[in-house]
């Protein structure tokens, strides 16, 4: 994944805005909150990831998902290959996501535990 000029520009923003979060979070629960914070990021972001191609959960979205099918179907070629390399790119952001995920969770429920005992 690399980085666009945006990107850069947006970083220190995200940044600020994550620490941010991460100072209320453990003001406000301490370790157990970052932990929590990060089982949240991860859900979110496993959740994303795993409807990229369309909605998959619910019995009421089946009519849905299969207008999705025949819209995918009546890509041309050039169509299809964007979409798939827009969804490369947003996976991209999701792998980051699920590691700054896990970071917050080992962080979070590891200091907890260690703290408690």
């Amino acid at each position: 994944m690399r980085m666009t000029r945006l990107d850069w520009i947006l970083l220190p923003f995200l940044v600020g805005v994550l620490g941010l979060v991460l100072v209320v979070a453990f003001a406000v629960a301490g370790f157990l909150g970052l932990g929590v914070l990060g089982l949240l990021v991860g859900f979110v972001a496993q959740r994303i990831e795993v409807e990229k191609d369309g909605a998959t959960s619910n019995y009421m979205t089946t009519s849905l998902y299969a207008e999705q099918f025949k819209a995918r179907e009546a890509m041309s070629r050039a169509e299809r290959a964007a979409h798939q390399a827009e969804s490369r790119r947003l996976l991209g952001y999701l792998h980051v996501a699920k590691i700054v995920s896990a970071g917050l969770v080992i962080l979070g429920f590891g200091f907890f535990v260690l703290f408690q005992l």
